[in-house]
Order: structure tokens, then sequence, then C-alpha cells
């Protein structure tokens, strides 16, 4: 699974992420340097605690018995054995629109869950490749990664939406730029997003755990399908949990195909294939 070079790259996305907020806030004087160093550790305790809860109550997902969902119990916990990691939860979202996702700040607090959509369009094969897919992502940190770049971003949009309004010092010289606090709301989200696709997209093609790359390039031919014709719609709660998904939730037009944290289906599909050497 590569866990050295995995957590290698998390920690300097992080650390980098975090050198950026000290960077704001030394912009705007001692003062903001502390709000800085304080509002990083906060978020990164706050993100570290809190990441397996975004998507679950984004998606209003329950937990479910094995009595409910015997396939999903017995394919995740053959996963999970096969990876030597600890069984995770397991809950289903009531929507029709077809996804799953795996979160959790570490393998012990994993969570996974799948609609109730993408639960009727698989077959078992499929979901195998898909759950295998999504609980990678755990194993690798991903979810806790990209959770935690968010929260960052929101301490430097905090720091300089306060530079702002409040001001940064008693002179002139420490007063900060109106200009560049302004700037710097808007590259705060925009660096973490940049981090969520840097993280999510060199995952989209792992298929290692279930060794069955066709089979999630068969999952992901439906819900390509699945999710323009039932795509959930873009409030701030999903938005901000859609990067977890194994496919994007929304209508792909426009912007947000930029800025997706997914690479584009057709691409993700193809490599899968060529990694089973398969040919048309």
């Amino acid at each position: 699974m590569h866990h050295h070079f995995n957590g290698l790259k998390t920690a300097l996305l992080l650390g980098g992420m975090s050198a950026f907020l000290l960077l704001v806030g030394s912009l705007f004087g001692r003062s903001g340097l502390v709000i800085g160093l304080v509002i990083a550790l906060g978020m990164n305790a706050y993100g570290y605690w809190n990441s397996g809860n975004i998507a679950i109550r984004a998606m209003r997902a329950r937990p479910v018995s094995e009595a409910e969902q015997p396939a999903m119990y017995r394919i995740v916990r053959e996963l999970s054995t096969a990876a030597r990691q600890p069984m995770p939860q397991l809950f289903v979202s009531p929507t029709m629109a077809p996804n799953a996702f795996a979160t959790g700040r570490n393998p012990r607090n994993a969570r996974v869950c799948c609609t109730e959509g993408i639960l009727q369009i698989l077959d078992e094969r499929e979901l195998r490749g898909v759950l295998g897919h999504e609980l990678m992502h755990v194993y690798n940190r991903d979810i806790l990664t990209a959770s935690i770049a968010a929260a960052l971003a929101s301490a430097i949009t905090f720091v300089a939406q306060f530079a702002l309004f409040f001001g940064g010092g008693s002179s002139d010289e420490e007063r900060p730029n109106p200009i560049a606090a302004i700037a710097l709301m808007v590259l705060g989200p925009l660096a973490a997003g940049v981090i969520q696709m840097a993280i999510s997209r060199t995952r989209e093609y792992d298929s290692s755990l279930t060794g069955d790359p066709l089979a999630l390039a068969s999952a992901l031919r439906k819900l390509e399908t699945g999710t323009q014709q039932l795509p959930l719609p873009p409030d701030r709660q999903l938005v901000n949990a859609s990067h977890m998904m194994i496919a994007n939730p929304f209508r792909n037009e426009g912007l947000s195909r930029l800025f997706s944290t997914h690479p584009p289906m057709a691409d993700r599909i193809a490599r899968l294939e060529q990694m089973a050497g398969y040919r048309r």
C-alpha cells in the first residue's frame, strides 16, 4: 500500500499548508502570527477528530446491521481481513443517487457508506471493486488529509477576514493591505481544493485491494450514467463532502469540471482497463 510514500506526501502537503497559514499570519503583524498559529493547531485537532462525520451527516446516512445488508458486510469483512485492518462501521444513505465513500481519521475509526442507489445498480463483483477502492482511501489516510486541508483553508480565510475588518496593528505599516487580505480569502479555499485534488486524483485508479480493476471500471461506467441522471443538489454540506465520494455527485458542467477532485470518468475507466491488460 506504499504507506511510507503516502505518509511523506501527507506530511509535505499539510506542512506546506500550515506554513502558508503562518505566513498569512506574519503578514498581519505579530498578533496575526499568534492568531495563525493558534488557529492552525485548533483546526488540525478539529479536523483530526471530526473527519469521519462530515460526509455521514451530509448524506443523512444511518448505520445498518448485517441482517439488513449481508452482501455489503460480507464484502467489507473479507477486504478488511485481507488488509489486516479492523472491520469498519457500515452505513447506508437513503438517496437514490448512486455513490459510495469510506471515511474516518484512521482504520480503527473507519466508516463505509453506500447509497441505496448504488446498492441497486451494481452486482456483487462491481460493489466489491468500489468498496475495496474506497477502503484504500482510509488505509492511506487520504480522507483525514483532505479534511485537515479544508480546515486549514478555513483558518486562512478567518485570519484574512480578521485582518481586513479589525486591522492588524497600531501603525500604518502594521495594518494589512486590504487587497492582500481579500486575495487570501479567495486563495485559502483554493489551496485546500488543490491539495484535495492532489490527494484524490492520484488514488482514483487504485484497485490493489481487490486485484480486479475491470470490476471497478464496470462499476464506474454505471456510476457515470447514474450520477448524471440523479445528481445531488449542490448544497454546502454536500459540496464539502464530495471529494470523499467515488463519483462526482453533481452535474459535471462548466467550471465544475476544472475544480473537480476526481479525474474524468473516461480516463479512470481507460486506466483501469489498461492495468488489467484489457483490449477492446
